[in-house]
């Protein structure tokens, strides 16, 4: 319904899914203006143009309306700060300077549960049948059950606290979702054909759904289905157990009871069992078919004692519009930013590496052999610079030679150029010294697919490069360098903190030598003063050749120091092609004066080992 007067800002709510995007736009007293729908919206299986278009098409809706005062975008799949930044990327292109809240799909719904539930004062009835009054504040979590094409969890405590479960995908996770619910009818019907013989009801209903002859056309269909294709087969299953099949009834009894027990198992992060909860069943599986929220509830029951469970009774994309008004009015959850004034990061001073090298303010107008030696002459200063730092790489390099010796590991964490840095240099090892992948890691921000290319607000995810420290099983006998040209990327410092608290020994690894003056980021902070890039910003100039030449001084003579070199022979490579096996012959010859031939079989009767060949041959290096 559209008000034709609208007084004071409006406010726009957006929630995408598996299968479809809804936008409310409503004013400040919650009054719908307009309700748009459009095609699913999962962040996970969007492109950057896709996500950009979506989102045109529904400012493209609203055309005629005023702008919203903010907006708010849940979308399935959007886990974290990575993906909220990218989410508001692409909103700051659509609406220039509104403030928009970014979040996943679980926290609008959950925000739609708000006040209007909780003020209609109506009698509601708990899980185990007694009757409430209301639903109140004396509800101190509240637990998010969605299961529609996907599934997964959210909980909030009353002081704020989250906690999430599932929301894997449906390659890994999805339990008790539209999708398995499909795919395990799907899987049943072919299974009871090769154990009996015979097609079930089940099955019959399904090939007609399709528009299938018989049961050998499922393999190029599931082949080639999407997942809302296959989770559209649950309305199928859900049919045939109105009808009693037994097969379906089976399916659908697995799938209440999965949602009950990862729902209780979301809310015990948060909640001691015997603490009041109410469960929210959200989502199409559950909201169209009230049969099934039922034996949900029941067993939700059963699992906690005296909870309180509702169906979400508003559209989830309110949520959305109240997130969007949280914006503007005072928000009761955390705001993560908006596009006119963005996330906060660290507080610093311009760092060098930002600010513009008075060398090169005509480089666009220099002769190619003036810039060259412009730029070769700024790469002369980096040595210079780096031994200034000497006695802290001494320090550096003598706890992982601690670490190796006691089983640790060395761990590069980064992001962008300096990431990349950390894993090629980690990536050598193996080969050079015939060490483990294990024994040193390269850890980078957005994971391999920023490797080679860029992932858009990845390095300022502080939160995900803390996730990293636990899921690599970073512990006391490991050392973490975290490598970051200005000293203050996000992800690094998350890194660096949880790897402190684990006892791990941290090294800050950077081009700002303010940063010495920070408590608490690490045990040593190395930061050669090499001064601004030729390019301004351009950290792949000086500081990533620094970088590579003091991750170079790490990794080589920590190496040396733990008897993977004899003289400056590399005597632990891994001979893993022809030329590095004629190295190793030649290694071994300079090692013990054999010849060409001797050498090459004592080689090979060692197994390209190169230490065991030369104790075969005697062990004693030449003069």
């Amino acid at each position: 319904m559209r008000h034709t007067t609208i007084n004071g800002p409006v406010f726009l709510g957006i929630e995408g899914g598996g299968t479809r995007t809804v936008a409310l736009l409503a004013d400040a007293d919650g009054h719908l203006l307009k309700r748009f729908e459009a095609g699913p919206a999962n962040f996970k299986l969007l492109t950057a143009p896709q996500l950009s278009r979506r989102l045109r098409e529904v400012r493209a809706a609203f055309t005629g309306f005023p702008q919203p005062a903010a907006v708010a975008i849940g979308l399935a799949g959007a886990r974290g700060e990575a993906e909220w930044q990218a989410i508001r990327a692409a909103a700051a292109q659509v609406w220039p300077a509104v403030p928009c809240h970014a979040t996943h799909d679980l926290e609008t719904a959950l925000a739609a549960v708000g006040t209007r539930q909780k003020a209609k004062g109506k009698r509601q009835k708990g899980a185990d049948g007694q009757a409430l009054s209301t639903l109140n504040s004396q509800l101190s979590t509240q637990a998010l059950l969605l299961s529609g094409t996907g599934s997964c969890f959210f909980a909030r405590a009353g002081d704020g606290r989250t906690a999430r479960f599932g929301g894997w995908g449906h390659l890994l996770g999805d339990k008790g979702s539209g999708y398995e619910i499909g795919l395990r009818a799907l899987k049943a019907c072919v299974y009871y054909l090769d154990r009996d013989g015979e097609w079930s009801r089940l099955g019959q209903r399904i090939l007609r759904a399709l528009q299938l002859n018989e049961p050998n056309q499922l393999i190029p269909w599931v082949q080639a289905a999407s997942k809302a294709d296959i989770a559209a087969l649950a309305e199928d299953v859900f049919a045939a157990a109105e009808e009693r099949d037994a097969i379906a009834k089976d399916i659908l009894a697995g799938a209440a009871a999965s949602l009950a027990k990862d729902g209780v198992s979301c809310t015990k992060k948060l909640a001691k069992p015997g603490e009041p909860v109410q469960f929210v069943l959200a989502g199409s599986v559950l909201l169209k078919q009230p049969k099934f929220a039922r034996a949900v509830a029941k067993q939700l029951a059963e699992r906690w004692p005296g909870c309180v469970v509702t169906p979400l009774e508003r559209e989830s994309a309110w949520g959305a519009v109240e997130l969007a008004k949280d914006l503007v009015q005072g928000s009761r959850f955390k705001v993560q930013g908006s596009n006119s004034s963005p996330a906060a990061t660290i507080p610093h001073s311009l760092s060098p590496t930002e600010q513009r090298n008075p060398r090169s303010m005509n480089l666009d107008v220099l002769p190619v052999a003036e810039a060259i030696e412009l730029m070769l002459s700024e790469d002369e200063q980096l040595p210079a610079a780096i031994r200034q730092e000497a006695p802290k790489i001494e320090r550096v390099i003598g706890k992982i030679v601690t670490a190796f010796k006691r089983g640790g590991r060395l761990f590069y964490v980064g992001a962008g150029t300096s990431g990349r840095l950390g894993i090629l240099d980690a990536s050598e090892c193996p080969p050079t010294f015939r060490v483990s992948p294990e024994q040193v890691q390269g850890i980078i921000a957005g994971g391999q697919t920023a490797v080679f290319r860029a992932v858009e607000g990845a390095e300022d995810d502080r939160e995900a490069g803390a996730r990293t420290v636990p899921f690599r099983g970073i512990g006391k006998r490991d050392v973490v360098v975290g490598i970051a040209a200005s000293g203050r990327t996000p992800f690094v410092h998350g890194a660096l903190a949880a790897a402190r608290q684990r006892g791990a020994f941290t090294v800050l690894l950077c081009f700002n030598p303010a940063m010495t003056r920070e408590r608490g980021v690490a045990h040593v902070i190395i930061a050669p003063e090499i001064g601004p890039e030729v390019l301004t910003g351009s950290t792949r100039l000086k500081s990533g050749t620094a970088t590579k030449l003091i991750l170079n001084l790490f990794t080589t003579l920590a190496m040396v120091r733990t008897g993977k070199v004899i003289s400056n022979l590399m005597v632990d490579l891994n001979p893993s092609n022809l030329k590095l096996r004629d190295r190793a012959v030649r290694i071994l010859g300079e090692l013990t004066g054999a010849d060409h031939d001797t050498a090459r079989a004592a080689l090979e009767q060692s197994g390209w080992v190169v230490k065991a060949a030369w104790h075969r041959l005697g062990g004693q290096a030449r003069t």
